[in-house]
């Protein structure tokens, strides 16, 4: 032994070392494409709100910072709307008519986590008074169906919206101008 003071054990355990598989470029591709489209969506898709005269009531404010909002959720790994999102949806719907007792809550406690995201010192006094503390898991359950039926739903549009543009773009051969019209009458008069 080259190292007096070191003992080495052998407990006689044989574990093959773990391989992790390749990924294969479809894998790869895939992850890669879910990526870009998750990263569109955050940017570019509609906005979603109860349809409803006032639709045209959510404050500038709560959708400059859906964005962001989305951005955020999307880091958090959760695939699904952001709060902020269930706020701009539920707005013109509050306008409408009372709203059952539960969806009241559910749309006071997103307005004070957006308050709070956005530091909205003015909002987040008057939230606070109003606003559950917490949510009961009836009332989670509610607010998870609809950030998930608000992301399918904002998902849908733009893929919707890509196809449109996609068809747009492509030019039919029936559309597509001739080369000689490109550069005018080749023949020499």
């Amino acid at each position: 032994m080259e190292h007096p003071n070191m003992h080495q054990l052998d407990f006689d355990f044989e574990l093959a070392p773990e391989i992790s598989p390749k990924p294969t470029p479809k894998h790869f591709k895939k992850a890669q494409s879910d990526f870009v489209l998750d990263f569109m969506d955050c940017l570019s898709s509609p906005i979603i709100v109860y349809p409803s005269a006032w639709q045209d009531a959510v404050p500038k404010q709560v959708l400059d910072n859906i964005t962001l909002a989305r951005l955020l959720t999307q880091m958090q790994g959760e695939r699904m709307a952001s709060l902020t999102e269930v706020v701009a949806y539920m707005m013109p719907r509050t306008f409408e008519s009372p709203m059952p007792g539960e969806w009241a809550n559910i749309y006071t406690w997103c307005g004070l986590q957006f308050a709070k995201t956005f530091k909205n010192a003015g909002q987040i006094g008057a939230m606070m008074e109003i606003a559950p503390k917490q949510l009961s898991d009836y009332e989670l359950t509610l607010l998870k169906r609809l950030r998930l039926w608000i992301y399918d739903k904002r998902r849908e549009a733009l893929k919707q919206k890509m196809k449109a543009d996609t068809s747009i773009s492509k030019p039919s051969s029936a559309e597509s101008p001739r080369q000689e019209g490109l550069f005018g009458n080749s023949e020499a008069t």
